[in-house]
């Protein structure tokens, strides 16, 4: 980088997903940085290609035509900026392609070790291929089996607190020895191990693993119960992503050599984006990524960061497995009209094998709303049984008692806490109404209180998040000015309806420049008040005993709503929401929802 932050004038950031390369200008204006221009192409990454500079270039040559300006030389994107409308001073990028960061961990305990050793494999964007511990049932010949099937780029290992156990860990290690797995790209070089557990036994995994693998020693992700320790982990495997998977896959030697700072794994970026973001306005934020194939859910409550990863649940390609998850009684709770189960199924099949189509009709998109409700709302159950508080803190025991208990801990998710929610992905980002995307994520995530909702516009936010670890000023100005569409606020209490239709709550909203409006919201009801993007408002909310909105059943509260394309949403259907059991019903329950948020259902 030949400039300092304070030059950095021009800015090329591309993304290189596994069917897709997209591209973005982002140029210093009057003191800020905005988004300019966009381009994408097919990502090149497989055959006939194998060489994912091309699509790289082809959204490069997209962006070069809509912004005017010259941005590579030969095969080489060209920095730094001339400031005569060639060049950029920084070049970043992201990549999935390939199939992202694929991993395999093992840990003694699953639910202590092996459950730390997924949360930083996870944080660090990886795909968990598979878990493996001591304690998981499997008999030794089956772990091998389980270990040989896997292709993983990285397999990270812990186990033990140090001073702790060492007979267990050593076995995992044999059994790994005793699979030799081979890794997924290339053959002339050794799987990537990284090592991250109990210290008093570094000595014997190296002894062990010469000649097995490629070994990498990292502090200990749990050196005490009390303490989780994921960052030397999440950067060696950072580190091993660049010098494994990235150097074997093809093209990424040359990718490598063009950008100014490291390549960075899409969902980890995302990752960074969305912690920078919640650093910056002190927040918890919840984000979503649904993809044709797989759901990636981020979480920042205070300083703790967690990411899920549920690769069997998306919208094209894993359509039929969350149909075979949820059922198709689940899917079918959120249809205002009435569709053969036969044909609701076959629709689904048509679009696994069909997976780049998009909905022609409008009972077509009902069907794939209510799979998107599905799907985030499995995906977001996934998300909060694996950021939870540590396990088994509360008392000393021996590891065979660690093995009888089954200590749980807590999620870390409290949705009163929350303040915003991301959404991003195609059936989100780019739904017919916002006011769709609005109602799937309320209906998945089930917000309670006060929550800012918002999408990804064209969904930018890996190479926002590769820009943040440079400049993360900058990368939030592009965040929150061309990224981010303020939907509205939800507000919504914690309790049943019994009765539907009956009082739960008064409520009265007051805005800057208009007169209050006060009314009662009845068990069962959705109700929507316009409140432009930048408008604010404030509201009141008085609920009968049985309901919280944030202070206590029965208690008043009064908070700040921000507006948006949506505008502001009370939610009167209780918490859990509970559909009608009688389908007449659930039918016009569904339909006076979408009334009321100003949409067609037929």
């Amino acid at each position: 980088m030949t400039k300092t932050m304070n030059e950095i004038k021009s800015i090329l950031a591309t993304d290189c997903g596994s069917t897709t390369t997209k591209a973005i200008l982002i140029e210093k204006t009057e003191g800020e940085y905005r988004l300019k221009v966009r381009g994408e192409a097919p990502t090149t990454v497989e055959a006939p290609f194998d060489d994912v500079t091309i699509g790289a270039r082809n959204a490069i040559t997209e962006v070069e035509e809509l912004a005017g300006r010259t941005l590579l030389r030969g095969d080489k994107v060209i920095t730094p900026d001339d400031g005569a409308g060639t060049g950029v001073d920084l070049y970043l990028s992201t990549s999935s392609a390939g199939g992202g960061l694929q991993m395999a961990v093992a840990g003694v305990v699953r639910k202590m070790t092996a459950e730390s050793a997924e949360r930083a494999a996870l944080g660090a964007g990886a795909i968990v291929m598979d878990v493996l511990s001591v304690d998981d049932g499997y008999k030794p010949h089956e772990k091998i089996q389980r270990i040989r099937h896997l292709r993983p780029d990285i397999i990270l290992m812990s186990g033990g607190i140090d001073g702790g156990t060492k007979t267990h860990v050593i076995e995992i290690a044999e059994t790994i020895i005793a699979a030799d797995p081979k890794p997924r790209f290339g053959s002339d070089f050794q799987l990537p191990l990284i090592y991250a557990g109990n210290i008093d036994v570094h000595d014997e995994i190296t002894r062990l693993m010469a000649g097995h693998a490629d070994l990498e020693i990292v502090d200990n992700i749990r050196p005490v119960l009390e303490r989780e320790n994921l960052g030397p982990a999440r950067e060696a495997i950072h580190e091993l992503f660049l010098k494994h998977v990235m150097a074997h896959a093809p093209g990424y030697d040359r990718l490598m050599t063009w950008t100014d700072v490291d390549i960075m794994s899409t969902p980890a970026a995302v990752g960074r984006i969305i912690q920078t973001i919640a650093k910056q306005h002190g927040i918890n934020v919840l984000a979503v990524d649904i993809g044709g194939a797989t759901t990636d859910v981020f979480s920042v409550f205070g300083e703790t960061f967690n990411r899920t990863v549920s690769a069997n649940l998306g919208m094209s390609y894993s359509m039929c497995n969350v149909l075979l998850e949820a059922g198709l009684e689940n899917i079918k709770r959120w249809l205002p009209v009435q569709i053969d189960d036969h044909d609701i199924v076959n629709r689904l099949r048509n679009k696994m094998i069909r997976p780049t189509t998009i909905p022609h009709t409008l009972e077509d998109l009902l069907v794939e709303h209510g799979v998107c409700r599905e799907a985030l709302r499995l995906a977001f159950a996934h998300h909060k049984e694996l950021a939870v508080s540590l396990r088994g803190v509360q008392q000393q025991r021996s590891i065979s008692e660690a093995f009888a208990q089954s200590a749980t801990g807590e999620t870390l998710v409290d949705m009163f806490k929350l303040d915003m929610i991301v959404g991003s992905g195609g059936v989100l980002s780019h739904s017919p109404s916002r006011h769709q995307s609005a109602l799937m994520m309320i209906d998945a995530f089930q917000p309670l209180g006060f929550t800012t909702l918002t999408v990804d516009s064209i969904f930018m936010m890996p190479q926002l998040g590769v820009f943040s670890s440079v400049h993360p000023e900058g990368a939030s100005q592009v965040f929150e000015r061309d990224c981010l569409i303020y939907l509205g606020t939800c507000i919504a209490p914690q309790g049943r309806i019994k009765k539907p239709g009956t009082k739960i709550a008064d409520f009265s909203i007051q805005t800057l420049d208009g007169s209050p409006q006060s009314g009662e919201l009845l068990g069962g009801d959705l109700l929507r008040y316009e409140l432009p993007i930048g408008a604010e408002a404030t509201v009141t909310v008085s609920p009968l005993r049985a309901f919280d909105f944030g202070a206590g059943k029965g208690r008043s509260v009064t908070a700040k709503a921000l507006g948006g394309t949506t505008g502001l949403i009370l939610d009167g259907r209780g918490r859990p929401l509970e559909q009608a059991t009688d389908e007449a019903q659930r039918i016009e329950n569904n339909r006076s929802w979408l009334q009321a948020m100003g949409l067609r259902y037929e």
